[in-house]
């Protein structure tokens, strides 16, 4: 653990580095933070820095005390953010060149777009841990999401042998592959994800399944990440046509994950692992 740490740090120390391989000048600590990443703005507030953070954008729920505004990751306006004097804006998407505008206005701006595996997402909370000043607290949070998701899948893998999962993202059917972050959580525990099978080219790791091919691969765990979006449940998924004979339905093997948790890449990672592994036991007990 203490080697990945160190390794993902000398990462985050990276970017200080100019291209001369001299040392740059560390920037100042941001007082007045706007974040367009609900995933950043999730690990800011774990991290301490949630007194730092002036605005974040419509998509930031979690935690509740975030200071939400109508700000959009997706389609963002240069003036509305310039408005609140931000000294960094973290963003997860760059549409229509937004980060080269604002440090045009002399804003900084630090890019973090969806983490590929764990690894990735550790080096995330580090790297807004050092820009902050909150470097302790980010590598205390970091060691503990690794000890709790360590242990979790540890207790759990041997119940996963053999067994199949399904991610729904919506009722239509969207799933992810092993490709994406969401695919390598399943990965960690030796899931089989049925997604894989049905992938094609670009789909960018997230095919649409028919409802015809999930049923004949009879998943031995549902995973469902829309039940704030669309309100899917045991009940709806078992009232589908052909469903009730899904290997998952049978057992009751459902689960219910926040929408908002699984398809982020925070600190909340842990929430997902634990309820995965909440799913083996309740499938193996």
């Amino acid at each position: 653990m203490f080697r990945l740490l160190t390794a993902l740090l000398a990462l985050a120390v990276l970017v200080l580095v100019g291209t001369s391989g001299a040392p740059a000048a560390p920037a100042a600590i941001p007082h007045r933070i706007v974040s367009l990443s609900a995933t950043a703005t999730e690990s800011l507030f774990a991290i301490g820095a949630g007194s730092q953070v002036v605005a974040v954008d419509d998509q930031s729920d979690y935690p509740k005390q975030a200071p939400r505004t109508k700000l959009s990751g997706f389609t963002p306006n240069v003036e509305a953010i310039a408005g609140y004097k931000p000294d960094l804006v973290v963003i997860a998407y760059d549409p229509s060149g937004l980060s080269k505008t604002l440090r045009g206005l002399g804003i900084r701006v630090l890019v973090q777009d969806a983490a590929k595996n764990l690894n990735g997402a550790y080096g995330q909370i580090l790297t807004l841990g050092r820009i902050t000043g909150h470097s302790t607290q980010a590598r205390r949070l970091v060691a503990s999401m690794q000890r709790r998701i360590t242990g979790l899948v540890d207790r759990s893998t041997p119940r996963a042998r053999g067994l199949k999962v399904f991610h729904e993202l919506g009722p239509d059917l969207y799933s992810a592959t092993s490709g994406t972050f969401i695919g390598r959580v399943y990965a960690l525990f030796g899931l089989k994800n049925i997604a894989d099978a049905a992938d094609s080219a670009g789909s960018g790791g997230y095919p649409k399944l028919s409802a015809e091919y999930v049923v004949s691969q009879s998943p031995d765990i549902v995973v469902l990440a829309d039940i704030n979006c669309c309100a899917q449940n045991a009940r709806t998924v078992a009232a589908r046509p052909g469903w009730s004979n899904v290997a998952a339905v049978r057992t009751g093997t459902i689960v219910r994950i926040d929408d908002s948790i699984a398809s982020r890449w925070g600190p909340r990672i842990v929430n997902f692992v634990r309820a995965i592994a909440g799913a083996l036991a309740h499938l193996r007990s």
